[in-house]
């Protein structure tokens, strides 16, 4: 499997160049993945060297082949990204974030992640803890279920989903799971694509924690930033993106509690700036290359100052 983890870095190119600025020293991949985003800065930037964290055993694996040449300019830890103030002591270059599932998880149907491979429900980016999607699917209440999938993105369908979900139990495989809810929705929602993308998503973010994660981590990493780091945060999923400008847009207020057309008086600094406004997207070109790059959203702040 080490072999078959082809990692297609999104946005690689303006990823290297925006950490262009950044100081010499550490940068931390918080989701090194196969590893594509770390080798590009590492060949780029000479005075740079990086920590990669991964809650996949298979990923970092990879990583490790992919970025051996590098010695002790890379050092790779099998952790999750909320561990990030654990894995470095000193004021960091940078922060990358990377987020959601890789497509060597999706391609993999032993993970679980796919609704188009038949598989155990699992989902877990860590296979060595936590509870799978499949205890979930068959344990959680219709009304825990229901909002899952609202969150999600299915508004009024939710609780049909749940309901037709609840009904099919136990299931066991997700080929099983991705038709019961193909047959719970109308005929014209599945025209428009496989209805159970977003039950998926909405199953793999919960399993791995992955907003509570982000939520945890990014302060903690704006927090780490020496004077002139970056941190960037690549995202694919609206739920994502939503948090990311939330906290990025309250670091470059410094927290600021204040009528936004009034002087400041509640004494908040300021300490970071954003890079640009909004959100970068891949080129036509990169998503006709890797279409899974279609979602992607690139944010991306700058500490400029020191507390």
């Amino acid at each position: 499997m080490v072999q078959s983890f082809e990692h297609i870095p999104v946005l690689r190119d303006e990823v290297v160049a925006l950490f262009a600025p950044v100081p010499a020293g550490v940068i931390v991949d918080a989701t090194v993945g196969g590893g594509g985003h770390s080798e590009a800065l590492l060949d780029a930037y000479s005075g740079l060297r990086i920590v990669g964290l991964d809650r996949d055993a298979v990923a970092l694996a990879a990583a490790g082949e992919r970025l051996s040449r590098f010695g002790d300019r890379i050092r790779l830890i099998h952790a999750p990204f909320a561990a990030l103030a654990e894995v470095t002591a000193e004021p960091l270059s940078g922060v990358l974030f990377d987020l959601g599932v890789s497509s060597p998880q999706l391609d993999h149907a032993e993970r679980g992640f796919s609704f188009r491979a038949d598989a155990a429900i699992d989902m877990r980016m860590d296979q060595s803890i936590g509870r799978t999607a499949g205890a979930l699917v068959n344990e959680l209440p219709e009304a825990a279920l229901a909002d899952l999938f609202r969150e999600n993105g299915e508004g009024r369908l939710s609780g049909r989903i749940a309901r037709s979900v609840v009904r099919a139990r136990p299931l066991t495989s997700t080929l099983e799971l991705a038709d019961v809810v193909a047959a719970a929705v109308p005929a014209a929602v599945r025209r428009k694509g496989h209805p159970a993308k977003r039950v998926f998503q909405a199953l793999r973010i919960a399993v791995n924690d992955e907003l509570g994660q982000l939520e945890t981590a990014l302060p903690v990493a704006l927090d780490r930033l020496a004077v002139g780091g970056r941190c960037a945060v690549i995202s694919y999923h609206s739920g994502e993106d939503r948090l990311t400008k939330q906290i990025f847009s309250a670091a470059v207020t410094g927290g600021c509690t204040c009528p936004p057309d009034l002087p400041c008086v509640c004494g908040a600094v300021a300490l970071h700036a954003l890079v640009f406004r909004g959100a970068r997207r891949p080129t036509p070109d990169e998503v006709a290359r890797n279409p899974r790059a279609g979602s992607a959203r690139l944010r991306v702040i700058a500490r400029t100052a020191a507390a």
